[in-house]
């Protein structure tokens, strides 16, 4: 059986890589910007990637140099490196998987999404997610997991059938996504929902009126979209999403 997407991430709108501002020394995926993501109490969206040595990151880049200023992949250094990596615009170095969990600790929704270690959206997969579903061993809070690459919701699903899962999503435009036309034209219409025993989709929020959404969404199947950047963009999304992933403003509690 497909474990449900929890209602409580239906609630809160969610901050996109936590409630990140440079402004304010919270990069985002950083350990500030997840305390202020909690103390404002929104549910919190992070990305996951692979070190050297097998251990899941919260960081959304494949190569370091936006985030750090220090170039190369993060799949290159190991973790202890990748820790010690100070992130820029902040106070420390990048965070592992456990170390956000560990100041989470429940108290909000939190949504993982693990980044395609492919390169195509293909097979090879393994690593991170092993790691994912070992950091997430007694766990306590309301927590969902979520991918563009299918085959790695397909191998969290092995891993860890107890989990909520699902597919992250887009346009697939080929010139954007630096993908082949084929694996595109694959993807954009979501045709491996089932086959991964997914339960919500997070998608595009410019490309909600898709036709594939709303044969979702008539299914009852749970809608999130990412990414907005104002109220006016949260308003209209809305109309389709059931909650917004959000960044660059303070998304309205609903009341």
């Amino acid at each position: 059986m497909t474990p449900p997407l929890p209602d409580v991430f239906l609630q809160a709108p969610i901050a996109h890589r936590a409630l990140h501002d440079i402004t304010k020394n919270r990069p985002e995926n950083s350990r500030a910007a997840i305390r202020a993501a909690i103390e404002a109490g929104y549910g919190i969206e992070i990305d996951l990637q692979l070190t050297s040595d097998d251990q899941a990151m919260v960081f959304h880049d494949y190569d370091m140099t936006r985030l750090t200023g220090q170039s190369g992949p993060i799949q290159q250094v190991t973790a202890l490196a990748a820790s010690g990596t100070p992130l820029l615009h902040g106070d420390d170095g990048i965070p592992t998987l456990d170390d956000v969990l560990d100041i989470v600790a429940g108290r909000v929704p939190l949504l993982i999404e693990l980044k395609d270690q492919d390169g195509a959206m293909g097979t090879n997969v393994g690593a991170l997610e092993r790691d994912t579903v070992r950091a997430l061993q007694g766990y306590k809070g309301p927590v969902a997991l979520m991918s563009f690459n299918p085959n790695s919701v397909a191998e969290l699903a092995r891993l860890a059938p107890h989990l909520p899962r699902g597919i992250t999503t887009c346009a697939y435009e080929p010139s954007v996504e630096l993908l082949p036309q084929s694996v595109c034209d694959h993807l954009r219409d979501i045709p491996d929902f089932d086959r991964v025993g997914a339960s919500f989709i997070s998608h595009e929020a410019a490309d909600l009126s898709r036709p594939r959404v709303a044969e979702l969404k008539a299914r009852g199947v749970p809608i999130l979209c990412w990414t907005i950047r104002s109220p006016e963009q949260e308003a209209q999304a809305r109309k389709v999403a059931d909650n917004v992933t959000f960044e660059g403003y303070l998304a309205a509690h609903s009341t």
